[in-house]
């Protein structure tokens, strides 16, 4: 197979059979807003998983007050050192937990999904296609990227 330059292809079903110019500039367009959306989705992810309690899971045990007066020894506390807490709100943590799993699961789910469509968008070996996937990729990457800073 070798890409081709037509305006004439049919992209992932039946019904998106594309003939003309026209219809090779909307589904190049639409391809590269589905790109433009999986590079936002994925900062999206991370953007949840950082500010979810599955990324940090809660400790019980702390280190000891202790009397002594070196901070070194204070500040580094050994395995033999450590008492355990009484956890704090361990109900609501949880059932927070499992709705941010589940929603980080339907995200991730969908994320893989609009991954394979592109995929399959690419494999039609359409030039336009090809490049309206690697110009949104591009430009989501750069939309997205400056969020990731600030995560």
């Amino acid at each position: 197979m070798t890409f081709g330059a037509s305006s004439s292809v049919t992209l992932l079903f039946d019904f998106w059979d594309v003939h003309g110019p026209a219809g090779m500039v909307l589904s190049v367009f639409v391809v590269f807003l589905l790109t433009v959306f999986y590079e936002l989705l994925k900062v999206w992810r991370v953007w949840l998983g950082s500010k979810s309690r599955l990324a940090q899971p809660p400790s019980f045990y702390s280190p000891p007050q202790s009397q002594c007066s070196n901070p070194v020894l204070v500040s580094t506390p050994s395995e033999s050192s450590l008492t355990p807490m009484q956890p704090e709100h361990l109900v609501s943590s949880t059932s927070n937990s499992w709705l941010l799993h589940g929603i980080q699961t339907l995200l991730h789910m969908l994320q893989v999904t609009l991954g394979y469509i592109l995929m399959l968008c690419v494999m039609s070996y359409n030039t336009w296609i090809f490049i309206g996937v690697i110009v949104g990729s591009v430009l989501g990457y750069f939309i997205s990227f400056p969020l990731l800073g600030r995560i």
